[in-house]
């Protein structure tokens, strides 16, 4: 009976662990990051929906894929990050992204 209540617990606690990292599973952006905050400018000004909430608590969809775009891109990447998004060298980013934010076609 122990063993049966120990195997439970246990999968109870990874089942937890598993959906805990689940949302926002990326790095914070720094405050007042300029790419960020132009990634954001940007998707307000040319795309719509973004102000809506997203799947990641106290997100909304313009934050979520912005913040996406920003952990995913590489270190060394000094360009706009949302009109990256919509080149062929980031298709692949932009629709990672937009599984992420719950946002996009």
């Amino acid at each position: 009976m122990n063993k049966i209540l120990f195997v439970i617990a246990s999968l109870f606690v990874i089942g937890s662990i598993q959906s805990a990292s689940a949302a926002g599973d990326y790095n914070d952006v720094p405050p007042n990051d300029p790419q960020f905050k132009q990634c954001l400018a940007y998707s307000k000004k040319n795309y719509e929906g973004g102000d809506e909430k997203s799947p990641i608590p106290g997100q909304s969809k313009a934050v979520a894929f912005c913040e996406c775009m920003w952990n995913e891109t590489p270190d060394d990447f000094k360009g706009n990050l949302a009109k990256f998004s919509e080149s062929a060298a980031g298709k692949k980013t932009n629709k990672t992204c937009e599984k992420y934010s719950n946002w996009g076609e």
